[in-house]
């Protein structure tokens, strides 16, 4: 089943089917942390084009937080799944307490990750948001919604491997969803990598340096 040696390999063959905008002066590229940096590092490289982080995390169902019943983005912009709330008859005071500790993380990673670097301005420019696959892209929609605030020309998703339904409903929210493999059916994103062990907070420091002295 694995498709890929690991989230680097995947990079390169995800920079591989976005090779039009190689050396395009209006691309920007965003990771999603912490998978989707070695993604968006090979990717940035490979069509030499700036780097940046775009912070999102996941809202875990609580006792089953690989399920994602929302997202919330660095901003505040929050995305739920009202149906799947509803189906599992989550009350608002356990959502809220979610959105709380997540927004806490986020936070920290902004501290950590940052280090008083500005953020990229994305007005104007072609915005091509990175990460290691996508299940429900409850993340991905997040990030799109909240980006749509700073004006960019456009927002393309672009992963290695996704479920094609989830491919589908993106398409709502960017211009355009670039996948390498869209498994039919769909598994846990981490099967379809051989290597798959989390990438850590000083990985994410370091390609996101190494990235910038190369720009």
């Amino acid at each position: 089943m694995p498709l890929f040696a690991d989230r680097f390999d995947a990079g390169r063959r995800l920079a591989d089917a976005l090779g039009e905008y190689v050396d395009n002066p209006d691309i920007v590229v965003l990771a999603l942390p912490r998978g989707g940096v070695p993604i968006g590092y090979e990717v940035a490289s490979r069509l030499h084009a700036p780097l940046d982080l775009y912070l999102v995390r996941k809202l875990g169902v609580p006792g089953h937080e690989e399920l994602a019943m929302g997202a919330v983005a660095g901003d505040g912009t929050c995305v739920v799944d009202e149906d799947l709330i509803a189906s599992l008859q989550i009350d608002e005071a356990t959502l809220e307490e979610v959105i709380r500790r997540e927004t806490a993380e986020l936070r920290r990673r902004e501290t950590v990750y940052r280090e008083s670097r500005p953020t990229l301005d994305v007005a104007g420019k072609i915005v091509i948001v990175v990460d290691d696959g996508l299940a429900t892209g409850a993340t991905m929609r997040a990030a799109a919604m909240a980006l749509r605030a700073q004006n960019p020309a456009a927002i393309v998703a672009a992963v290695p491997v996704a479920a094609p339904r989830t491919c589908a409903g993106l398409q709502r929210v960017v211009e355009r969803v670039v996948c390498v493999y869209t498994p039919e059916p769909f598994h846990a994103v981490g099967l379809y990598y051989r290597n798959f062990e989390q990438t850590g907070d000083d990985e994410v420091r370091r390609l996101l340096s190494r990235s910038m002295k190369a720009s």
